[in-house]
């Protein structure tokens, strides 16, 4: 009735039709918790709103000292904050330029390539931290992606390929300003700074916030809604001034690094990262996304796995106080060092800016062919 075989014994199976065994698990680590707490992200708000704050003062003053002169009131009792400067990122990069080139500080908005040298430094020393600790807009973004997350309950996560494609932008964008600027010799910015339209360009960018046009609100707007539903949209993908600070963390002898030994794989590092980095399964992280928020540091429970390191080696660990307080001492050397050599302020006496502040608007920006900006 069955199968005969010689002696009763059944043939061996084929070893093609043997059982494959099963794969061994990975023993699971035993997690050594932290003992500290970690106060970074305490640290980081903190400066995220001070200098927001300092921002909103400083747009304060820098508003009633164009008011003065533009309603004719006593100019003497205004001060213009040169702090303003900070948010004109070209003209700081002209400047530098110019700079470099001719070794003499410029006259006109020499507090934007301070600013902008200064927030170099940080980048080289901290990666992208001025980013993360400081930029208004950075903060900004923040708190509208975080609003999203705490009324929808996540944020989008855009395909790999898109989100790919799209932080190629801000790149594109820097490439066409930094390209423009080379096309300029240090005798053509000299004079892009010193015609009307360059020496009022602070006023100019108030005033498009003043008089925003229907164009401008809606794009406004359209910013405003993504920045709550995706992560940092506009730093992550229209940002030039991030891409240059995000080049520059490129040389930084700072990053990220995990202990694979000490991490259990988690993964809660990843989750936490704002650039959607895939902190957990890199040993070192030194992408020009990464921000230096620490977030990833933050949530991570492990003890030793998750450190920010200093040294293009084995570098010591920087604690978050460090990263504090070296942020506050560049931008207080580097701009106190301005002003104490008197290169802080733009040169320019009242009676010019009651010529061309009440009339800012109305001046042209001087076209490439135009004989003052010619090589």
């Amino acid at each position: 009735m069955g199968t005969q075989t010689q002696n009763g014994v059944l043939p061996e199976l084929p070893a093609r039709m043997s059982p494959a065994p099963a794969p061994a698990k990975a023993p699971k680590k035993k997690l050594v918790r932290r003992t500290e707490a970690d106060r970074s992200q305490i640290i980081r708000r903190t400066f995220q709103l001070l200098f927001l704050a300092w921002n909103i003062y400083l747009g304060t003053v820098f508003y009633f000292w164009v008011r003065h002169y533009e309603i004719g009131i006593d100019t003497r009792s205004a001060v213009r904050p040169p702090g303003v400067e900070g948010w004109l990122p070209i003209a700081g990069l002209m400047n530098l330029k110019y700079w470099l080139v001719t070794g003499r500080v410029p006259a006109i908005h020499p507090a934007a390539m301070f600013l902008l040298v200064s927030f170099l430094a940080m980048a080289f020393l901290f990666r992208k931290a001025f980013c993360s600790w400081l930029c208004p807009i950075g903060t900004l973004s923040e708190y509208l992606w975080r609003a999203g997350r705490l009324v929808f309950g996540r944020n989008l996560t855009l395909p790999r390929w898109l989100d790919i494609l799209l932080r190629g932008l801000k790149y594109l964008l820097l490439g066409f300003f930094a390209w423009a600027v080379s096309t300029l010799s240090a005798d053509a910015i000299a004079a892009f700074m010193g015609s009307p339209y360059g020496a009022v360009a602070d006023v100019q960018m108030l005033n498009f916030f003043r008089h925003i046009g229907e164009t401008g609100l809606i794009v406004f707007t359209i910013l405003v809604f993504l920045s709550v539903l995706v992560q940092n949209f506009w730093c992550r993908y229209l940002c030039p001034y991030g891409a240059l600070l995000g080049l520059t963390s490129f040389l930084s002898p700072t990053h990220i690094r995990r202990v694979p030994d000490a991490c259990i794989d988690c993964a809660k590092c990843a989750k936490a990262c704002p650039s959607v980095l895939p902190v957990d399964k890199l040993v070192s992280i030194k992408s020009a996304e990464c921000t230096g928020c620490l977030e990833c540091v933050a949530v991570c429970p492990a003890q030793g796995a998750l450190t920010m390191r200093s040294g293009w080696g084995h570098g010591p660990d920087l604690r978050p106080w460090a990263v504090a307080a070296g942020v506050v001492l560049i931008f207080a050397g580097i701009v106190g060092g301005a002003k104490i050599t008197g290169h802080w302020k733009t040169d320019l006496p009242r009676s010019v800016y009651l010529q061309l502040v009440p009339r800012a608007d109305q001046a042209a920006h001087p076209m490439p062919g135009d004989p003052t900006l010619s090589q």
